[in-house]
């Protein structure tokens, strides 16, 4: 059985950064994905971010180009979200989740999900 846990959310000042992890287990073989959502309230879940757990390929939404990078350890089934210069439009519920195969930017392609870590980023 899958499991993803997130960790690392909290509440900075604009222009800080934030690491948040995704604990992985039980995602067996090298061709999946995990990816970064994160969701408003009143807004849709929306992709961040996705990195393939075999190639390592990455997909950034355009909002977050250039200052969120994700990386993956596979050595310790750990994929991270590093988040620098944050800003106030940045504050959500972060979640990990996990499909087998291609990555996808669409929420309800992926099964598997963790419980979410808050960021908050006040101006």
């Amino acid at each position: 059985q899958v499991r993803l846990v997130e960790s690392g959310g909290g509440s900075v000042q604009a222009g800080e950064s934030l690491r948040l992890s995704c604990a992985v287990s039980g995602l067996t073989g090298m061709y999946s994905c995990v990816a970064w959502f994160r969701q408003a309230p009143g807004n849709d879940r929306e992709a961040v971010a996705s990195i393939t757990t075999g190639g390592g390929k990455t997909y950034y939404d355009n909002s977050i180009k250039g200052r969120f990078t994700i990386s993956r350890d596979n050595a310790e089934n750990t994929v991270y979200l590093q988040m620098n210069s944050l800003k106030p439009e940045d504050t959500a519920m972060y979640y990990c989740a996990a499909r087998y195969g291609e990555c996808r930017q669409i929420a309800n392609q992926y099964p598997i999900w963790g419980q979410g870590t808050q960021v908050t980023v006040s101006s």
